[in-house]
Formats: structure tokens, sequence, C-alpha cells
């Protein structure tokens, strides 16, 4: 893959044979990668969706399998669909945009409540929550 580094981390239980086969599975390649880790051997492990769906559950599972192995504590993995509960980038944009112009073209003075509902409605305070 192109966006990913020339080296990274990925379970030792896991073959290179396995990951070179997997690659391909994942959109643009994106296999997972390890992010973080803390000291009582949690880990984060970042992954790009997989494209067959008639495969994704049989090479998830997989892959899990591998990270479950390879943690100190043999941990089970918890998953998070990062697509469902976070805004992609072209939503902050909007929403920084949105911002920009609210803080340039509306004045607070005039219309306090008119202005705080505007800024709810921008969504930028939740997204950098």
């Amino acid at each position: 893959s192109p966006s990913l580094p020339e080296y990274f981390v990925v379970p030792s239980s896991l073959a290179d044979q396995d990951l070179k086969l997997y690659s391909y599975s994942f959109i643009g390649r994106r296999m997972p990668l390890w992010s973080w880790n803390h000291p009582n051997g949690s880990a984060l492990v970042r992954m790009a969706n997989i494209k067959d769906v008639l495969q994704q559950r049989r090479i998830d599972q997989r892959i899990c399998n591998a990270i479950t192995r390879s943690h100190p504590l043999r941990s089970d993995v918890y998953k998070s669909d990062l697509d469902r509960c976070l805004p992609n980038i072209q939503e902050i944009q909007a929403a920084h945009i949105k911002l920009k112009q609210l803080c340039v073209n509306e004045p607070f003075e005039e219309a306090e409540e008119k202005w705080l509902s505007s800024l709810e409605n921008t969504h930028w305070l939740e997204y950098i929550r």
C-alpha cells in the first residue's frame, strides 16, 4: 500500500504469506496497523474495511485471532467501527466553514439566541468534542 509506512508492527502469530494474501482484501491494501500500546498490553490497531463482504467475516476473524494470540494476557479484541461513530473529513471541513461564516457574518450581540442555535447547527462543537 502506498499509504502505509515502509515498516510497521503486525501480530507475531500472523505469517508473512497470510499478511500478503490478506492485504489484497482491504480497501487500499490498508491492512491492520498497530498504532499505540499501553504498558498493560492493550493495543490500538486500526484497519480499513474489507472489500469482499463474503470474505469479510473470515478474514476479520483470522486477524482478530492473531491479535489475541499476540496479546500477553490473551485478551479478546474489542472492535469499533469508527465510520459509524465519527464524522468524515468532508463533514468536519463543512462544519469548520460554517463556523467561520458564523463568526464573520453573524454579530453575536444582536441575537444571542439565534447565534447559539446557529453555532449548534454547524456541528463543530460536537465534532471537536
